[in-house]
């Protein structure tokens, strides 16, 4: 699999990575077993980056990916992203202390089986976290103390990536960025370029809805976020279908899975197909609920770049169907 260069790491991981989440919590049922197979299914197929958070499943997710790392051995050649911050309670800017980066940071070590975290980002705090200088001293101590290699940011808004950006050792962002959010592409990804900091997008199917495979009539599990998050009732809206409201969503996916060609490609591989393909992106972290959807999507990145033709009936289906929905909110 083609591999680029992680921002200021300097680490070189696959285009396409896997996204832990639902390893741990919010996506439904996913045994213990399946877990793994659905870790190791990934890793077979060329991806080398794992994005986990020490909060999904409260830890879950963590533990399972350092199962994994033990399975393949010192010499795996793995990089593993994790988060913190949304253990924070009360979740303010307040909390974002070195001493809570130390307790934070030495729990995701221990669940991870390792003595120094690759990447630590913070996990989508309080905006104001972003412009607070004592916050970037603290995470230049943990890198000094190597309970870290790196530091990067989560975020939920380009005015947030942007200051982000801004900060000298910030080694990446990660950002929601599909066919349905596509603001980033504006400002984020060419200042990202411009200073060396790493892309990586999350929720590049639209929780699923790129996928093409739902209907107005489609339901969810109870402990899915996609029945319990759809208008921000447990974290921000943005991260539940990428904003869309559920019925649009749906009308414009089949639009999307009209452009799929016909030469055994997916809907989903065409989606993650186009944000590889979008300048300054380093990585995208589908999640997968199965072995074979991880098989999958790895396999997106022996996709030919979209044609001329298909971006424009994409960006088309945006403009008409998406874009007043979600470009003037994050």
């Amino acid at each position: 699999m083609e591999t680029r260069v992680l921002g200021r790491t300097g680490r070189g991981v696959s285009v396409v990575g896997l996204g832990c989440w639902q390893l741990g919590a919010d996506w439904g049922d996913v045994g213990d077993e399946q877990a793994m197979a659905i870790l190791r299914t990934a890793v077979d197929a060329g991806v080398t980056f794992l994005d986990t958070a020490d909060v999904y499943g409260d830890g879950r997710s963590e533990r399972f990916v350092g199962r994994l790392l033990a399975e393949r051995g010192p010499n795996h050649g793995l990089t593993v992203a994790t988060k913190m911050g949304r253990r924070a309670n009360p979740h303010v800017a307040s909390a974002y202390t070195l001493d809570a980066f130390r307790a934070w940071t030495d729990r995701s070590r221990e669940n991870l089986g390792v003595d120094t975290l690759d990447l630590v980002q913070l996990h989508c705090p309080p905006s104001a976290v972003f412009a607070t200088d004592g916050v970037y001293d603290a995470l230049d101590v943990l890198v000094a103390e190597r309970r870290v290699a790196a530091y990067g940011v989560s975020v939920e808004t380009v005015a947030e990536a942007l200051t982000a950006i801004a900060r000298p050792n910030v080694a990446s962002v990660q950002i929601v960025l599909n066919i349905f959010r596509r603001k980033p592409l504006e400002e984020v990804l060419p200042a990202a370029a411009e200073a060396g900091v790493g892309i990586i997008a999350r929720v590049p199917l639209a929780s699923g809805l790129l996928s093409g495979k739902f209907d107005e009539s489609t339901v969810f599990a109870a402990d899915d976020h996609r029945t319990y998050n759809r208008h921000g009732e447990a974290f921000d809206a943005g991260e539940t279908f990428a904003g869309v409201p559920y019925e649009v969503g749906v009308a414009a996916a089949r639009d999307v899975a009209g452009l799929t060609p016909r030469n055994g490609a997916t809907t989903a591989q065409l989606a993650l197909r186009w944000i590889i393909d979008q300048l300054g992106v380093t990585a995208v972290i589908p999640g997968a609920s199965r072995p074979e959807q991880a098989r999958a999507n790895a396999a997106a990145a022996d996709l030919t770049p979209l044609t001329e033709a298909q971006l424009a009936a994409l960006a088309d289906i945006y403009d008409r169907q998406i874009r007043e929905h979600v470009h003037h909110q994050w």
